[in-house]
């Protein structure tokens, strides 16, 4: 069985989508297919475009003092 790249939960949205580019409003893409589409919508033109993903912020990672790396 083949899996998918970036996982197997990947919804369709038309703001991942191949073929559609986002508006100057960033609240529609512009599909050359269909014309203008909501964000969150799809349709069976979708391909998955792995590079219009935004990936989330890593967290900040706590800060260590020398006291933390000695052996009492």
């Amino acid at each position: 069985m083949r899996r998918k790249l970036y996982g197997n939960n990947i919804q369709a949205t038309c703001e991942y989508c191949q073929h559609g580019r986002r508006s100057s409003d960033n609240k529609a893409v512009l599909c050359p297919k269909k014309g203008v589409m909501p964000l969150y919508h799809h349709c069976r033109k979708f391909v998955y475009d792995p590079l219009k993903r935004i990936p989330y912020r890593q967290p900040a990672l706590k800060e260590y003092t020398q006291e933390d790396f000695q052996i009492d």
